[in-house]
């Protein structure tokens, strides 16, 4: 017997990697290539395999510790045969020695891969990225172009939202580099395998392929970084199931950093992945299998079960309906079937749950804004040079903010069932805005609007408008919302019924202002009258403290000197 120092082999050009996983112990009999230790950069993670077999005698390293190629990891006690092995031996040169006089042979020809590189220029080459298995789709829809030609993208950096039936989800990038050329645009269709772009990689990229489809490599170069976060090949992992939603809460789920990454960006909730690896560890193809299972509409995440009709649960749901109509409508003439935007089929049903679960009530009244209209001209003219129009708009949100803080009940949301809920009070004044688009209505969020200035909103609320045109507004921007404005501008109509936001308890409608005749005391006068209707929650609200909100916004309108008060 003998003893043999197992240490990192070549893993690229890193340092300094920590350990995350040690998975022997010491009197452990270990393989050849058996994974000893998972390491982690800020890329990604992977396995480190012995270059030896035999029985571990002593682990020279532990958990967060930093390692790089050529660190000792642990001492081994071998056979004579196998301590005679160098470092790197593959474990045909274990099995096999080489003969004594080896005539020449031709190298092995390369195994084709779907991303093999073709090289451009000293250094560099090309490599094609393609959509990864999202599950059992012919078509998917391309939704949103997250990056453009010439763009230098990092690995996992999301290049596309697709959207199946069921469910959206971004597509990484398998490799860093900068885009050559897009193969895909807006609404096109792609499944597994069809090409997304071609980046310009430093260096030979590395094969998409699972190695197993590689020529044999030493070991050092079968564990190299583009390998990383692989499930072990011994899991089983497609007989095990990919969502766990029983799981316990009380830890963390037992994943590498990496991985936690990975399931931040695709909006998986890792807690509700089961792990196929060591002890349950959750590896990249388990989260594959999570994504495919819920595009699929094969499990529901928690959330999605919290956010379906779980109307019945809150005492919102309507049994005993008659079924939909089921209408022939070619029979009574020619007709046209239109596929319904994603934007409205998700508001579609959370209006829907609104309307039903709210009891709505709403007031109108009137706003003279005949002075602030001028004020709000004047004001544009003299910043014309700035760039940045002023809106009625802005007016109304810093006068939603003062009238949620005169009638803090406003600025309240429900929680809780039954007789465990509460009304949660808010001390923040974050204020939502319908902004129509092509695809549909959205309700971008100014933040703490009691801090800011009408330049400032008024900024915002353009960036805001653009970003929801163009169909870049994400979760962040029509979240943490206390109350909204639906404004229909200067389209027309004079009152209406805007449905709250839930879990707002109120909403302000406003429509197109007009010249009215008002009587002073004396004479008839013509003042620009702005048409106000205030949705409130009858849970929440009474009839009178709504009037009063309902007046008190108009007053401020009329003299916004009353803000100052």
């Amino acid at each position: 017997m003998a003893l043999v120092e197992v240490k990192v082999p070549d893993i690229g050009d890193v340092s300094d990697v920590a350990v995350i996983e040690l998975m022997v112990k010491v009197g452990d009999t270990v393989k050849l290539e058996q994974s000893l230790v998972t390491v982690e950069s800020d890329k990604a993670s992977m396995e480190i395999p012995s270059s030896a077999a035999g029985v571990v005698k002593e682990i020279k390293i532990a958990l967060g510790d930093k390692v790089s190629e050529g660190s000792l990891l642990l001492v081994l006690e071998a056979d004579a045969a196998t301590a005679a092995v160098p470092t790197f031996a593959t474990a045909a040169e274990v099995a096999a020695p080489p003969p004594a006089a080896p005539p020449p042979a031709a190298p092995p020809p390369a195994a084709p891969t779907a991303a093999a590189p073709s090289q451009t220029s000293a250094g560099m080459s090309s490599v094609e990225v393609s959509v990864p298995d999202i599950g059992d789709f012919d078509e998917v829809a391309v939704i949103e172009v997250m990056v453009k030609v010439g763009d230098t993208v990092k690995v996992e950096q999301s290049l596309i939202t697709v959207e199946s039936d069921k469910a959206s989800m971004e597509i990484p990038s398998s490799h860093a580099g900068v885009i050559k050329s897009l193969t895909v645009k807006l609404g096109d269709k792609v499944a597994k395998g069809s090409v997304l772009a071609v980046l310009e990689v430093q260096g030979a990229a590395a094969p998409a392929t699972p190695a197993a489809a590689a020529p044999a490599q030493p070991a050092a170069v079968a564990a190299a970084p583009a390998a990383a976060v692989a499930a072990p090949a011994s899991a089983p992992v497609a007989a095990v199931p990919a969502h766990d939603p029983t799981a316990s809460k009380g830890a963390l789920p037992h994943a590498s950093p990496s991985i936690r990454k990975l399931a931040r960006e695709l909006g998986v909730p890792l807690a509700e992945v089961k792990g196929s690896g060591p002890k349950g560890r959750i590896v990249e193809s388990d989260i594959q299998g999570f994504v495919k299972s819920v595009m699929s509409g094969a499990v529901q995440t928690a959330a999605q079960k919290a956010a379906a009709p779980a109307a019945s649960a809150s005492g919102g749901g309507i049994s005993g309906l008659l079924p939909w109509p089921k209408v022939d409508f070619e029979k009574f003439g020619p007709i046209e079937r239109k596929e319904l935007s994603r934007i409205k089929k998700i508001s579609g049903a959370n209006l829907h749950r609104n309307w039903v679960v709210i009891p709505h009530v709403t007031n109108h009244d009137d706003a003279d804004i005949t002075e602030l209209e001028a004020f709000r001209v004047q004001t544009n003219k003299e910043n014309e040079k700035a760039g940045i129009k002023v809106t009625m708009l802005a007016f109304m949100i810093k006068a939603a903010v003062a009238a949620l803080k005169k009638f803090p009940e406003f600025n309240s949301s429900l929680e809780g069932e039954g007789d465990a809920q509460k009304l949660v009070l808010k001390s923040y004044y974050n204020i939502g805005f319908a902004a129509d688009t092509p695809n549909g209505l959205v309700v971008p969020v100014i933040k703490n609007a009691d801090q800011k200035g009408i330049f400032q909103i008024s900024q915002e609320m353009g960036d805001l408008a653009k970003k929801a045109r163009d169909g870049k507004l994400g979760p962040a921007d029509m979240s943490g919302g206390c109350f909204s404005i639906s404004s229909l501008g200067g389209i027309g109509g004079k009152y209406f019924t805007p449905i709250i936001n839930a879990p707002e308890v109120a909403i302000m409608g406003v429509c197109k202002s007009s010249i009215e005749p008002v009587w002073d005391g004396k004479a008839f006068q013509p003042r620009l009258i702005l048409p106000l209707s205030l949705s409130w929650d009858h849970r929440v609200i009474d009839g009178a403290a709504a009037a009063r909100f309902n007046v008190y916004f108009a007053s401020l309108l009329a003299d916004f000197r009353r803000i100052a008060l």
